[in-house]
């Protein structure tokens, strides 16, 4: 059997030797030209920019909002527990990339001009039924997730220029995002994830130095927890924070080595922490309560340039984001209508556009910046990063034979069949009861209530009231 174990790591070792090669025959003679530089990337480096910059974007504007909700302490705890959560079935979904990889090698099968997908890899592995639902899961979280971010690009540049509604916002940056049909694939992301870090990375310093300067608003409290309600909204809302790695695959893929992908992620995760913990921290810390009505963190901060210069980054990251989320979306619409293998960028470009109207039809109905992230992460979020990839996890590996001709290895940290499938069984029951039940609970009640107070296509969401209003 180790024979067949060394094959089989022999035929991955030969399949990323040809990925270099491709990359190497497209970039040659120009290795070091501009193009290369920034438009072609599939290093360990590239990976771990694309993760990190898509991990975190605009709802690091709303967790002061979820810090309010649930309180400081247990905010704290759960980003750390969930980003640890996060990295682990990150860490599933590498390897079971990897075991389909290696086993459609092979059978012979060759992926050039192909980009394989999470529902891909779950056909191969497990059959036609969890194809379904793992398409169902994943293309519906990207959908939302991309939703989310047009809703917070309007609720953003609000910020800064006020003379127009959110809606009217909504309608400009969703024919602005909609230019993200041009990018071919992760690949092309190299630059944007560079960029989109940094942008990030600027906001969530703001946030943290403008709130400790500030100081703390007259007759401040912290009163929460104080509803079970609030407070499971707020935990699920980072659930979402620590579950971006629905695109885990499609970066994968794009990477000349996959099998280095194992660990990225909790490298990502944990210069996350550095951005996420402090501003939240630091702005519940000023504000208090008063973020319990205003979950984008930017409405509460005084004007100023530096306010201005965070705002206008993160509509540029948050244009990013929506790449990310969209992408694997076009690549399965591509698939169905048959324009995947198709070399013309404009081609591909005009097949795609059909996924941008619905998500800028939905950001229209539903702007309610802040709930929408904690129904989206205990409905879709819970199944398609957590649960699923953990089950998936346990399913593939349930036979001797599949676990002694694993394609990988166990992690030293955890060297035991065992182990993992204790750690991967209390994953699902936590997330299922927790972050589905009581978490699905708890945001949809936040989330109609919402739609009872403003009424769904609401023109500003939690603007405040203009001056003619007042006096009246």
């Amino acid at each position: 059997m180790s024979s067949e174990k060394q094959a089989e790591e022999a035929i991955v070792s030969s399949l990323n030797e040809t990925m270099e090669h491709e990359e190497e025959d497209q970039g040659d003679n120009s290795v070091f030209s501009v193009k290369s530089l920034l438009w072609h990337g599939g290093s360990v480096y590239d990976a771990w920019f694309s993760c990190a910059s898509n991990q975190v974007a605009q709802v690091l504007l709303t967790l002061p909002y979820s810090f309010s909700q649930m309180g400081m302490l247990s905010g704290i705890i759960l980003q750390v527990f969930y980003g640890v959560l996060g990295s682990w079935t990150a860490y599933l979904i590498s390897v079971l990339y990897i075991e389909y990889r290696t086993r459609k090698e092979k059978e012979n099968v060759s992926f050039k001009n192909h980009v394989i997908q999470w529902f891909e890899v779950l056909d191969g592995l497990l059959g036609p039924y969890w194809k379904a639902i793992g398409l169902a899961f994943n293309c519906t979280f990207l959908l939302f997730g991309s939703v989310i971010q047009l809703i917070a690009c309007a609720s953003n540049i609000y910020y800064i220029n006020d003379k127009l509604d959110k809606r009217t916002w909504t309608y400009i940056f969703g024919a602005c995002c909609a230019t993200t049909v041009f990018i071919p694939s992760f690949h092309n992301y190299r630059i944007w994830s560079f960029l989109g870090l940094a942008m990030t990375t600027y906001t969530a310093w703001y946030l943290t130095i403008a709130a400790l300067v500030h100081g703390q608003v007259e007759g401040v409290t912290h009163q929460g927890p104080t509803k079970l309600v609030l407070y499971f909204t707020g935990a699920t809302n980072i659930l979402y924070t620590f579950g971006g790695h629905a695109v885990t695959v499609e970066i994968m893929h794009a990477m000349w080595k996959p099998q280095k992908f194992k660990y990225i992620y909790l490298l990502a995760t944990l210069y996350v922490f550095t951005l996420t913990i402090p501003s939240a921290s630091a702005v519940y810390w000023a504000f208090g309560d008063q973020l319990l009505n205003h979950s984008n963190a930017f409405s509460l901060l005084p004007h100023s340039a530096w306010r201005d210069a965070a705002v206008i980054l993160m509509l540029i990251h948050q244009f990013i984001t929506f790449g990310f989320a969209c992408t694997p979306l076009y690549f399965v619409w591509e698939k169905v209508v048959g324009m995947h293998d198709t070399k013309s960028i404009c081609l591909r470009a005009v097949s795609r556009l059909p996924v941008v109207i619905p998500i800028w039809f939905l950001a229209i109905i539903f702007p309610f910046f802040g709930p929408i992230n904690s129904a989206v992460g205990s409905l879709l979020v819970s199944f398609t990063v957590y649960i699923i990839p953990a089950l998936a996890h346990m399913l593939t590996y349930k036979s001797a034979s599949a676990r002694k001709n694993a394609a990988e290895k166990l992690p030293c940290f955890l060297p035991s069949w065992t182990a993992i499938y204790a750690v991967n069984t209390a994953i699902v029951i936590w997330v299922f009861v927790v972050g589905f039940g009581l978490g699905g609970w708890a945001s949809m009640t936040n989330f109609i209530k919402q739609v009872d107070t403003f009424g769904l296509f609401a023109k500003c969401y939690q603007c405040p009231p203009s001056p003619s209003s007042k006096h009246h």
